[in-house]
């Protein structure tokens, strides 16, 4: 039997707001089949261990090891880019899966944009696409997991 349909989420989650947004938006993803490593959900956080005792250099570095091995065995991403830049985070996410060749999709709901000509360059062509809506995206998963499907029954769909 081959591995479940892995999503590594890629998105700010320094409040509660954005970790509400993350949570709500993995659970659909889930609905649909997959499996996703939500990083403020299957990791820790570096606040948490900063605030349990753990060293800054102990806790960046496992946050940073749980992280990029959570994403070398994902089958896909997705990234949030909203707001007026990207996450720093979330840029490094998208370089290093761009790096990994695993398919990578934003979610950009936000018109705010730092340049005039839309997202940085080393952003947009790292990413496989841009959904527009939350809707879009959930699609494209959707689409994802049928064509992991069919691959995995060895059959045309």
């Amino acid at each position: 039997m081959s591995e479940r349909f892995s999503v590594y989420f890629a998105a700010p989650l320094f409040n509660e707001r954005e970790r509400a947004f993350n949570a709500r938006l993995v659970h659909q993803i889930e609905l649909l089949g997959a499996e996703v490593f939500l990083p403020q959900r299957n990791g820790a956080l570096l606040v948490d261990m900063l605030s349990a005792g753990v060293s800054q250099q102990v806790a960046e570095r496992r946050v940073f090891l749980q992280d990029t091995e959570a994403m070398a065995r994902a089958s896909m991403a997705v990234a949030v880019l909203d707001g007026a830049v990207v996450d720093d985070g979330v840029a490094f996410e998208i370089g290093f899966l761009f790096a990994l060749k695993t398919r990578c999709i934003g979610l950009q709901t936000d018109v705010r944009r730092a340049l005039p000509t839309g997202n940085n360059p080393m952003i947009s062509q790292g990413l496989n696409g841009i959904a527009g809506s939350e809707e879009e995206l959930l699609t494209w998963i959707k689409s994802a997991l049928d064509r992991a499907s069919c691959r995995e029954a060895s059959r045309a769909c």
